[in-house]
């Protein structure tokens, strides 16, 4: 197992204080890197976005600031704060920060 970022090592940190904003930008960080996935945290600024694209896994999205929009399929998902969202293996999908927004993501690779 890779841990990327180390400051969550044996911590109890609060996610919404572990990364920050950026004035129109996407800021991520990887927390933990295995063959088998990955969880990354992302603060996304108000109107930026990840393009529509496809994963060959599932990825679960937790959101844990704010609001955002997930699409997957062509169908709008409005998802907020404490809410989680799953986006199945090879269905395309985007997200796009309708106000600033933070998420954690879960990758797994089956």
């Amino acid at each position: 197992m890779t841990i990327k970022s180390d400051e969550f090592v044996e911590k109890g940190l609060l996610l919404n204080r572990s990364i920050e904003y950026a004035k129109d930008s996407i800021v991520s960080k990887t927390i933990i890197e295995k063959k088998t996935g990955t969880v990354s945290l992302f603060a996304f600024d108000e109107g930026q976005n990840l393009s529509e694209h496809t994963a060959p896994f599932d990825a679960l999205v937790f959101v844990v600031d704010g609001e955002g929009e997930v699409i997957i399929n062509k169908k709008s998902h409005i998802v907020s704060s404490g809410q989680m969202i799953i986006m199945p293996a090879n269905i395309p999908h985007a997200v796009n920060a309708r106000k600033k927004f933070k998420m954690l993501l879960i990758m797994i690779k089956g």
